[in-house]
């Protein structure tokens, strides 16, 4: 009987080093979870059989160490949740392993080749919620937009007086206060200079001109600026149109909002001055921001969305089967997978650029890896002692 148990002691043991050394070896591997060979003993009735491996486990809900990617779409996960993945056989597998880059048809893919999951976009760029698929970043370029709104707030300097010249002229500084230019664009991309110039007329009272590339567009009729006793904008309560034909392209129509807009005692000063429109551009890479939203950039300085990937979660993480030390499919023991999309819930943000290391506290494995050679070395010395007792005993007789 000491033989037999011996023996099952020498199997536990070879298993539990195999996890050890399994782990040892996946210590630098992203996203990896360590294994842990769970021992049991074994009766038969009353009678004591030895030791078996009653499971070997992974500690999947154990996070390990971020540390720096060498791409943008390398990506980990700061807190709860899986990346959501699928195989070309549509399967859906969960990992905390980010390698991510694009495949030739700008799909966002695992090392593995497989298909990250989330939110797509519809032809308008509006996110889909609801709707779980393939992500994918579209090549190709982005058209020029037209400018069509510009929201602007400064402080227009309430100490100001009277300019010499009471007639204005764009070319004469004597004529105006302040003057601020802002980059607009048309139809095709063009880019324009709007100029504004702030003529003070009265107490709390200006006149605002506006030049479109030294081209007047209101000098007959200057926008009126009136500010309350204050220093809160009064007039103009609604957005300022401006309008102008631009050869070649079609004609610009610029709401102009001045909401926000002071009038103190301090220096002139322009704390907004936000204008929409932009020139053409050609994708020229890809950005992932906390929230998981994915997005095309482009060569102009702008961002197109293309979809948001989508985290998910367990009741018991620990009961995911394993594919492989970095991946995991749903099981009963774990329960359903709740998606949501990353920083709501339970799930954690996005870091882009940055990778989950493997969890193995190596100091650790290197002590079990000794105590499991010293019960190996105890087991083969039972067997031993019992082999010279079978050998005395076989002489005596």
């Amino acid at each position: 009987m000491s033989f037999n148990i011996a023996n099952t002691g020498l199997n536990a043991i070879t298993e539990q080093l195999n996890a050890i050394s399994n782990n040892i070896a996946n210590s630098g591997t992203v996203g990896y979870k360590s294994m842990r060979a769970e021992f049991a003993a074994m009766y038969a009735d009353s009678q004591a059989m030895g030791v078996g491996v009653s499971n070997v486990s992974q500690s999947i809900s154990r996070g390990g160490s971020l540390m720096a990617g060498s791409s943008n779409l390398d990506l980990a996960i700061s807190g709860n949740g899986f990346f959501t993945v699928r195989d070309n056989e549509g399967n859906t597998v969960y990992t905390r392993a980010g390698y991510f880059g694009t495949d030739n048809d700008g799909f966002l893919t695992n090392n593995l080749g497989m298909k990250l999951q989330g939110y797509p976009v519809d032809a308008n760029g509006v996110l889909q919620v609801g709707t779980i698929s393939d992500l994918q970043i579209k090549s190709g370029s982005i058209p020029a937009k037209a400018t069509d709104s510009l929201d602007f707030v400064a402080n227009i300097d309430a100490r100001a007086t009277l300019p010499e010249r009471a007639d204005f002229d764009p070319e004469d500084p004597k004529s105006y206060n302040n003057t601020y230019t802002t980059q607009v664009y048309d139809s095709l991309g063009r880019e324009h200079s709007l100029s504004q110039y702030f003529v003070k007329k009265e107490d709390n009272t200006w006149e605002v001109y506006y030049y479109l590339d030294g081209n007047a567009l209101n000098k007959d009729a200057p926008t009126q600026m009136t500010f309350t006793s204050q220093g809160v904008l009064q007039e103009p309560a609604d957005k300022v149109n401006l309008t102008a034909d631009i050869g070649g392209a079609a004609g610009l129509n610029i709401a102009l909002d001045y909401s926000g807009t002071s009038q103190y005692g301090s220096e002139f000063s322009v704390t907004k001055n936000n204008a929409s429109g932009y020139a053409a551009g050609e994708k020229n890479g890809e950005q992932i921001d906390e929230d998981g939203s994915v997005y095309a950039t482009y060569s102009n300085g702008q961002r197109m969305l293309q979809g948001q990937l989508v985290l998910a979660n367990f009741t018991n993480p620990n009961g995911l089967a394993s594919s492989n030390g970095t991946s995991w499919t749903a099981t009963t023991a774990s329960g359903t997978a709740l998606l949501a999309a990353p920083g709501s819930g339970l799930s954690g943000t996005i870091q882009s650029g940055a990778l989950e290391g493997s969890n193995v506290d190596l100091s650790g494995e290197l002590v079990g890896l000794m105590t499991a050679q010293r019960n190996y070395q105890a087991n083969t010395k039972i067997i031993s002692t019992n082999d010279s007792m079978m050998n005395a005993l076989f002489q005596a007789l």
